[in-house]
């Protein structure tokens, strides 16, 4: 049984560890004929690349990516293409304190709980690590659904909310927090310095919007596109609550309240239709209605930290006893920041499925 893939018509597998010598993804069911390089996909691993301010870890890692298979003069074959990821920058040593201990909130407990042995360096392939792979191959994603605009964004950190009414798109690429609002951004700084100094860590809430998606991707009962979107998000790691659309925040609506109204568009000749809203994110049925698709994940905050935290150890008989752990390394002190690309990868590579079996069933 396969649990490193993800997809049915486009199927990506991702493979390798947090520090082994390499990691990377095999992308399948691409279809022939897509220009394609290096340089289509290197763009966004340097989004979510490590290092790259003080809000990140300080794992000075390249990304640089390598197309091993699947690309013949510059375009797609067809065949399954190959992408590889060096890892350069490994610091085992920073782990070997916790070769024997279990570090809350982490999968160090349950991955031994299941397989009997686990790669202490890092988390091995339960760390985010992993995620840098799944960006190379939504970068790929994005190119089959070329018509498809995919933005993600942070929203919330440590509880504070932008303020909507001051959302500049622009503005999110400029700063380390993926901030479209520029007073946030600046609250921001200060609370995770603060977090950061203090050895500790914060969560955050990244929201994603997908614009151009027509009517009719997605299936009902179980081939919805709401559940493989819930699916793709909450398989990212420390992602721990997924919403579509209105999310939660429906329960608490009348049913007046949350209905998306709608209108013929026009004259009511092309066969278009206008909404008046969207609270339910794009997604009607488990099928796109053609409105932006719109997704939020909820990060939790970064399990290492330096502040002491009680555990337990294996003592020399192979049981337990209680201890205190304190994890040092490189780490960040939000994860949410760098999982924005990831997030927006895991869109771009669920929508790309749906659009490949649509097609295949509807033409």
């Amino acid at each position: 049984m396969s649990v490193n893939s993800f997809g049915r018509v486009l199927r990506f597998t991702t493979w390798g560890e947090s520090h082994g010598p390499a990691l990377g993804a095999v992308v399948d069911g691409c279809p022939p004929r897509i220009e394609l390089s290096e340089a289509d996909i290197q763009p966004f691993l340097d989004a979510r690349r490590p290092g790259t301010s003080r809000f990140t870890t300080q794992r000075r890692e390249p990304d640089e990516v390598r197309i091993l298979s699947g690309v013949f003069e510059g375009q797609t074959t067809g065949t399954p293409i190959s992408l590889m990821i060096e890892n350069t920058d490994q610091r085992s040593k920073d782990y070997s304190e916790i070769a024997k201990s279990y570090r809350p909130g982490h999968a160090d407990y349950a991955y031994d709980a299941k397989y009997g042995i686990r790669d202490y360096r890092g988390g091995g392939r339960s760390s985010a690590r992993e995620t840098a792979a799944r960006v190379a191959a939504g970068a790929i994603a994005r190119k089959v659904i070329s018509g498809v605009t995919v933005r993600a964004w942070v929203s919330e950190m440590g509880g504070d909310t932008i303020d909507e009414a001051s959302f500049d798109a622009s503005l999110i690429p400029t700063n380390p927090f993926f901030c479209p609002d520029p007073a946030a951004a600046e609250r921001w700084a200060e609370r995770l310095d603060y977090a950061r100094r203090s050895g500790s860590s914060l969560g955050a809430v990244v929201t994603c919007e997908a614009v151009g998606v027509p009517a009719g991707w997605g299936a009902p009962v179980y081939g919805k596109l709401d559940a493989d979107l819930a699916s793709a998000m909450m398989g990212i790691n420390a992602v721990k609550g997924v919403e579509i659309g209105d999310g939660f925040e429906a329960a608490r609506l009348t049913g007046e309240q949350n209905a998306d109204p709608m209108r013929p568009s026009g004259d009511g000749e092309t066969g278009e239709v206008t909404f008046g809203a969207n609270h339910a994110g794009g997604i009607a049925g488990g099928i796109s209605t053609g409105q932006p698709v719109r997704v939020r994940v909820a990060f939790k905050p970064t399990s290492s930290i330096l502040i002491p935290v009680p555990t337990i150890r294996k003592d020399d008989t192979g049981g337990f006893e209680q201890g205190e752990i304190v994890t040092k390394g490189r780490h960040d002190p939000c994860v949410g920041l760098r999982g924005v690309p990831v997030v927006e990868a895991m869109m771009a590579l669920t929508l790309a499925d749906h659009f490949l079996l649509n097609r295949a069933q509807c033409g």
